[in-house]
């Protein structure tokens, strides 16, 4: 579904990528895990467009989409749940649940009808945010700001979907809770990259791992393999 080969990027002279392998096949659930620097966050935005590598190719349903927009990128079905949330904060929850699904509405007319059925599945998914569906995104907590970035990626009905960083800022009770989402996601059939730091709680959930150092992938395998790496164990599972 997703393969990334060679994936070398950076910003200005500085390469942080060092030639990334990594897929991600349909269905599944494969968590990047490393420390902080190693690369990670660069990786999800060299893979989404977000960031244009400088090597190597990211191929989607075995299409090279490398190089291209965001937004181009976005169309052909990935979706990219980006560090830190960034919801637009002046506008209500279900403005911006509706955002995400632009490529797939009318350019003019019909938007909410078009999109009731995701936005009833993202209800589903977060009641809570159905109850704030018309209170501005800025106000809310930061786990209720987490779900709605995650619904607004959902609303793009992704082939792909990137998660970066989801516990980030949060409190551990609200960090279960969002792994509880995920987990859901995962019934689903949900094929997801996830960038986590909190490497137990992704590896309870991923049905693969890599860890990436340096801006290499140093390890990979199932999580259970991982689980009882010794070099994985001291340095992230410890």
């Amino acid at each position: 579904m997703l393969k990334v080969e060679n994936l070398h990027a950076g910003y200005g002279g500085a390469e942080v990528l060092d030639g990334v392998n990594l897929e991600v096949k349909a269905g599944s659930v494969v968590a990047l895990i490393g420390a902080n620097g190693a690369g990670k966050t660069t990786a999800m935005r060299a893979i989404s467009g977000l960031l244009r590598p400088s090597k190597g190719r990211v191929l989607l349903e075995g299409q090279a989409v490398q190089g291209r927009g965001a937004w181009r990128i976005a169309r052909l079905g990935l979706a990219h749940s980006p560090e830190g949330r960034k919801v637009f904060g002046p506008l209500s929850v279900q403005d911006n649940l509706l955002l995400g699904a632009y490529r797939q509405l009318p350019r003019l007319f019909g938007f909410q009808s078009r999109a009731r059925s995701e936005l009833d599945k993202v209800y589903a998914l977060f009641p809570r945010l159905k109850e704030r569906r018309q209170q501005a995104a800025g106000t809310l907590s930061g786990g209720e700001q987490q779900m709605l970035a995650i619904g607004r990626a959902l609303m793009a009905r992704p082939k792909v979907m990137l998660l970066d960083e989801p516990s980030m800022g949060l409190a551990p009770v609200i960090v279960q809770e969002v792994f509880a989402t995920i987990s859901r996601l995962k019934e689903t059939g949900i094929t997801l990259l996830l960038v986590e730091q909190f490497a137990k709680s992704a590896l309870e959930v991923a049905d693969y791992a890599y860890v990436m150092e340096r801006g290499r992938i140093a390890v990979e395998g199932p999580p259970a393999r991982l689980q009882q790496d010794g070099r994985v164990l001291a340095a992230y599972l410890g």
